[in-house]
């Protein structure tokens, strides 16, 4: 029977099948100041890529078909197997194609940091979950390469850009992916508390061969092929080398006892698991496990930022391809003065996250010895995290609410954007682990704390209100006993505000770093968006803020 009670208008449809990097002008012009022109073209083609409307489906469905754990076979052998939905396999794919794994290690074109960064935090705008095991595989690059031995032996397989999802010995495989397990029940952030214990098998201290007792409490993607994990031995904590199957072949004693039930990230298989005496291999020197592996973190920090910066970019880009298309008394939402308001503060927050991404990135790229980009890379990066990752929880719930009801159904895109958000806020370290970690960088590290203030005074004292701000930090951090931890959040606060109104001054449109300085220095600045005062110039921040 054919009948209708109304006509379906204005109800905007999905936006699919748009360039994610041609798009995105404050992320162009970032990657060819940092020379990446090279990788120009690659970028371009995997911006088309993950905005294709296939992408976007298989998305969707790695987070609609979550994980599965099977712990047996049909014949009662244990084989703790997570098996995935052939879309999460898919997204997988392009990542380790575009080398979203390995580039800045692997690739020797100029640029590659920047193509990395910018092709990661993109990979994230449209599935997050696939970012985990990729970040961690990253990550353990740099701390692996000071075993020579072990490293020669993984790198190809580390550096390859062909996918390998079956899970058979590393040796036999085309490339691999290795994860990292620090966190126990009864320590969480504290690692110092863990009681996971590793006994002598064959030699000892750093390439000695040890058996390993206990539990990680969160051990995301158990399906890669080798962890770094923590364990303590009579010296204290060590690192070691966990692969999924012992050296004979056999399958290591690893036991996933269940998987997470997580908020967000569905996609990706976080879990419990316990070690029965699980072969492992020692990195690093003895006693200094916890090291070691914070090593290892500080990259995954990095990817956090590159992952807060792809979310907030696309709660930002679905909000105004909604109000683009969406009318409401008598005009599309996008001309309504408040809403101009709310997306132009939005679009203000996405290029500053990006500026912030690239010149961290620019920091890990170049040497350590270098006072200045030591302080972005040990100093920035903990608190651009911690920054960043309450920002784009803040934005997404805003952009949320910019598609009103609709926003809030399952069926549409914020759903997921806004439970993807938290999770960078508490992964690798929390809020409070992290503005801990930069008054504690601070404190190790004076003369790049130095040189990072000598590289800000210059531009703040163009402003009375930057020159307060950076007084006033200054000030801050020269507080003693409690308050130093007290004010920390403050601190940290304050400063990526200041990096930020820095890197705007020096690279974006005059009519948007006039504007965040206006907003984030404003007494009266509360962080809702939208209050940002008359006479900002919104719609040069609007054109510029989505190409499409």
């Amino acid at each position: 029977m054919e009948w209708s009670t109304h006509e379906v208008t204005n109800v905007v449809t999905e936006l699919q099948d748009y360039n994610v990097y041609t798009t995105d002008l404050p992320l162009q012009e970032a990657v060819r100041r940092a020379g990446a022109g090279a990788h120009e073209a690659e970028l371009t083609a995997y911006g088309a890529r993950l905005g294709s409307a296939e992408t976007i489906r298989m998305a969707e469905e790695a987070n609609h078909f979550k994980p599965e754990l099977h712990t047996f076979d049909r014949q009662g052998r244990r084989i703790d197997r997570v098996e995935f939905h052939p879309s999460w396999h898919g997204v997988m794919r392009m990542a380790r194609e575009q080398n979203l794994v390995a580039q800045p290690f692997a690739d020797p074109r100029p640029g590659a940091w920047a193509a990395y960064a910018a092709g990661f935090s993109m990979h994230g705008q449209i599935e997050a979950g696939s970012q985990c095991p990729n970040s961690m595989t990253f990550a353990c690059i740099p701390v692996l390469q000071r075993e020579p031995e072990l490293f020669a032996a993984l790198a190809p397989k580390l550096y390859s850009r062909t996918y390998d999802a079956r899970d058979i010995p590393l040796e036999q495989k085309d490339s691999i992916l290795v994860g990292m397990g620090m966190t126990e029940k009864q320590g969480g952030s504290d690692v110092r508390a863990n009681t996971t214990r590793a006994e002598p098998l064959r030699g000892e201290g750093r390439g000695g061969e040890y058996l390993i007792t206990g539990h990680k409490w969160f051990f995301s993607a158990p399906m890669c092929d080798a962890h770094l994990v923590v364990a303590r031995t009579e010296s204290g904590p060590a690192c070691f080398y966990v692969p999924r199957y012992r050296p004979d072949g056999t399958k290591n004693a690893v036991q996933i006892q269940r998987l997470k039930d997580k908020v967000g990230n569905r996609s990706n298989s976080s879990s419990e698991v316990e070690f029965r005496g699980a072969w492992g291999r020692m990195i690093g020197e003895e006693g200094r496990g916890i090291p070691t592996i914070i090593e290892m973190a500080t990259f995954t920090r990095l990817n956090c930022v590159m992952g807060s910066t792809g979310l907030i970019r696309q709660c930002l880009v679905q909000a105004l391809h909604h109000t683009r298309h969406r009318s409401a008394f008598g005009k599309t939402l996008i001309d309504q003065p408040l809403m101009r308001n709310v997306l132009a503060d939005m679009a203000l927050e996405s290029e500053a996250a990006t500026l912030m991404m690239m010149r961290l990135t620019e920091a890990f790229a170049l040497a350590d010895e270098d006072p200045l980009q030591r302080a972005y890379k040990r100093i920035v990066t903990p608190a651009a995290k911690f920054w960043l990752a309450k920002r784009s929880v803040e934005l997404s719930g805003e952009a949320m609410e910019v598609f009103g009801g609709n926003g809030y159904m399952d069926e549409g895109p914020m759903g997921r954007l806004y439970r993807e958000t938290p999770v960078i806020s508490i992964w690798e370290g929390s809020g409070n682990v992290m503005a801990l970690d930069m008054i504690r960088a601070i404190s190790r590290e004076p003369q790049a704390m130095q040189a990072l203030l000598e590289d800000l005074t210059p531009f703040c004292r163009q402003d009375a209100r930057l020159s307060d701000a950076a007084t006033m930090l200054v000030a801050g951090l020269r507080t003693q006993g409690e308050a130093t931890e007290w004010l920390a959040r403050r601190h940290a606060q304050l400063l990526v505000l200041l990096v930020q109104a820095r890197l705007l001054g020096e690279h974006a449109p005059a009519a948007v770093t006039d504007a965040f300085i206006a907003s984030r220095f404003d007494a009266q600045w509360g962080r809702v968006f939208g209050m940002l005062p008359d006479g900002v110039a919104h719609a040069a921040i609007l054109d510029r803020a989505w190409t499409q």
